[in-house]
């Protein structure tokens, strides 16, 4: 809630008003002034005292340990409590908790030298005229608070609900690639995706994952040789290739093919499960390597399948892969399941049909000893 004090102050300036620009120097040489050792003793004395006092304050008002306080003290100082008081008192009156407020000054320790009804306020208010919840929102992401709202966060916004469907998605992904989104560097590169048959849609994609992908120099000559592995830019999967072929250095797309090389895929293999799903390549090496030990060194499965469906990949080994594995197993073992049968298809079910179709679909103690294997996940596996 926005508090009858701070409207008021707030009304007595302008939305979109800031700080006044700090004094250029003169470009006439200036002497310097002489300093005895007397004022040096005494300026770095005051500065020691400014910096023990900033950080008593983190540690005792806002509960820092001493190596936060310390990260922290290398942004600001301060010598007084009154302005950092003032903040504490303007983000508890807007409805945040003391926790809250604290991990946010953590995060941006900035916003303790703010004027908070010139600096936050109308940040605050832009995102309630948009629907959003400012504490959630503020908390999750507090570091837009150290943009612009005039000069940055409005801009960016907009450029990015031309590709958006909703101004809520715009703002989240304009909040949260508040450091990355460079309007003047991307405009020329969205351009060209577009001239090229990239849907505003995938545009918006990139955006929201890796908008650094949006100032590359070399953005034509990725786009041209994803083009040449087959992906076609009106298509989803384009702008996941892309984003895998320039998300991280040649050397580091080298180490994932020798990963996938180790377990017996050939480079066509690769290529040809990069086509199909291209979030291959942006999967850890520990990933691929955890999945394959388990797939096919443990349960002694066709690593084939992972090539034709490397979406297998994507999904959690403790979680799906590991408790289904069990299962599907089992059944196997015991005949209940065809040795013909397709291997991926249990892992892509909702959990719902999966029960439904390999839990409960046998007779009560089966299935009772079905749901032990399922809830039990690696315990019950046993090597292929």
């Amino acid at each position: 809630m926005l508090r009858g004090h701070c409207l008021r102050a707030f009304l007595r300036r302008s939305i979109f008003s800031q700080p006044p620009p700090t004094s250029k120097c003169h470009h006439l040489l200036q002497l310097k002034p002489f300093h005895s050792p007397l004022s040096l003793f005494s300026t770095t004395s005051h500065s020691s005292d400014k910096q023990s006092f900033t950080l008593s304050y983190f540690t005792n008002t806002c509960g820092f340990s001493s190596q936060a306080a310390l990260k922290a003290a290398k942004r600001v100082r301060f010598d007084t409590a009154e302005k950092p008081d003032s903040v504490i008192a303007f983000f508890t009156n807007q409805g945040f908790s003391i926790s809250q407020t604290h991990s946010i000054i953590r995060r941006v320790p900035e916003v303790l030298l703010f004027d908070p009804t010139i600096r936050v306020l109308p940040k605050f208010q832009f995102l309630a005229s948009k629907g959003f919840d400012i504490v959630t929102t503020v908390s999750r992401t507090p570091y837009f608070l150290l943009k612009s709202l005039e000069n940055h966060i409005i801009p960016a916004f907009e450029f990015v609900r031309t590709f958006s469907p909703s101004d809520q998605k715009a703002i989240a992904c304009a909040l949260f690639g508040s450091h990355t989104i460079t309007i003047d560097h991307m405009k020329s590169k969205v351009k060209l995706l577009l001239h090229m048959g990239v849907p505003p849609s995938n545009i918006y994609l990139l955006l929201r994952t890796r908008p650094t992908i949006l100032r590359c120099a070399d953005l034509n000559e990725a786009v041209e040789e994803v083009k040449g592995l087959g992906f076609h830019p009106s298509k989803t999967a384009f702008s996941f290739a892309l984003l895998a072929k320039r998300a991280m250095a040649k050397s580091k797309w080298d180490a994932k093919v020798d990963a996938f090389k180790t377990w017996g895929w050939s480079e066509d293999a690769i290529l040809d499960a990069f086509r199909r799903n291209p979030h291959i390549m942006l999967y850890s090496i520990k990933k691929v390597n955890a999945v394959m030990s388990f797939w096919v060194g443990h349960l002694g499965w066709d690593p084939s399948v992972l090539q034709v469906v490397p979406s297998l990949f994507g999904y959690s080994l403790e979680k799906r892969l590991m408790p289904r594995a069990s299962v599907v197993q089992y059944l196997l073992s015991r005949g209940l399941m065809k040795k013909d049968a397709s291997l991926y298809t249990p892992f892509f079910m909702t959990e719902k049909s999966f029960l439904q179709k390999f839990v409960n679909s046998f007779e009560e103690e089966e299935t009772s000893r079905i749901l032990s294997l399922y809830q039990g996940g690696s315990e019950h596996l046993t090597p292929g």
